[in-house]
């Protein structure tokens, strides 16, 4: 059985159903990553200090720390142990990137706001894009997993091992974009939550994340369809994790409304950081390593490897 455990309170610095977006992929060829997006500044307790230039900004009320001994979930969805949030407070997650364009105007709006997530990545986007993985590292916000594929981990079709595969493969992506563990923070495509595996991440002690509040921006056609989806929900719950994903396009046009609406309701969000990062296991590690398809990643500005010589 998996054992919930708490969480460990770092002090302050101031239902849903979803379905698979993996089949959703943008066409065409990913754009070049921009330059790294600096880090949110939370904000602290004391003098009001201005966000980049925006003394109203959103920021970070408060950071709780998590240790993720036993796999406790965190969602009212599906879990409904561990309340930790306050009235008003919420967590922002994203899901199913990264993603060129999409998420570095994520990155942005959130950066704008002074504001962090959750950023649950696909294995497979993670070996596509490491690049703009490591600016989500490097703006300050928690990385997390999503599995390798996107893969609905309650498909019969699929053995217990290739269940497993899905998680651990997606980890090692991650870490191996990162240069870095992630967090031991996953969550499971489609909210499909198959109880052996549950049982498993709880052996393995990673944390769950469900959600309370889901934009359905995977479904949405518009941004402002996001926006009132999001907030449809969330001013009757009146706290909770959101869900969304850096992979869609609306959602990172809708953000910047999103995040003011945050703002003038009164919400305040919290930053969620673990422990310790995720240990991944050796054998999906070399497997990254060793896996031919993987693509070269190159450290250089573009304009020092392709130059105009005549036109």
């Amino acid at each position: 059985m998996r054992i919930a455990t708490g969480l460990i309170f770092a002090g302050a610095v101031s239902l849903c159903a979803t379905t698979a977006a993996w089949s959703q992929a943008p066409k065409g060829t990913p754009q070049a990553a921009p330059t790294a997006i600096p880090a949110p500044a939370p904000t602290a307790s004391g003098p009001k200090v201005a966000c980049n230039g925006n003394p109203d900004a959103l920021g970070v009320a408060r950071v709780v720390q998590v240790d993720t001994t036993g796999g406790p979930g965190f969602g009212f969805e599906h879990f409904k142990q561990l309340d930790f949030l306050r009235d008003k407070e919420v967590v922002l997650t994203f899901d199913d990137g990264p993603w060129p364009g999409n998420t570095p105007a994520v990155l942005k709006a959130l950066a704008d706001q002074c504001t962090t997530g959750i950023f649950f990545s696909i294995g497979k986007h993670a070996t596509y894009h490491p690049e703009i993985l490591r600016q989500v590292a490097a703006a300050g916000h928690t990385v997390g997993a999503h599995t390798w594929s996107h893969a609905n981990l309650n498909n019969k079709k699929l053995s217990e091992a290739q269940r497993k595969d899905e998680i651990e493969k997606g980890f090692s992506a991650v870490k191996w974009a990162l240069e870095a563990a992630p967090a031991p923070f996953f969550r499971f495509p489609a909210l499909q939550h198959p109880p052996e595996m549950v049982t498993y991440l709880g052996e393995r002690n990673i944390a769950i994340f469900s959600c309370d509040v889901d934009s359905f921006d995977f479904k949405s056609h518009r941004a402002q369809q996001v926006v009132d989806n999001i907030f449809r929900k969330l001013d009757k719950v009146g706290k909770g994790i959101i869900l969304m994903h850096d992979f869609q396009k609306h959602t990172a046009e809708a953000l910047p409304e999103i995040l003011r609406r945050l703002k003038a309701g009164g919400y305040k969000v919290v930053q969620m950081k673990a422990k310790a990062p995720v240990e991944t296991l050796a054998q999906y590690d070399e497997e990254l390593k060793k896996d031919t398809k993987l693509p070269t990643v190159s450290s250089r500005p573009v304009n020092s490897v392709v130059q105009t010589i005549s036109e």
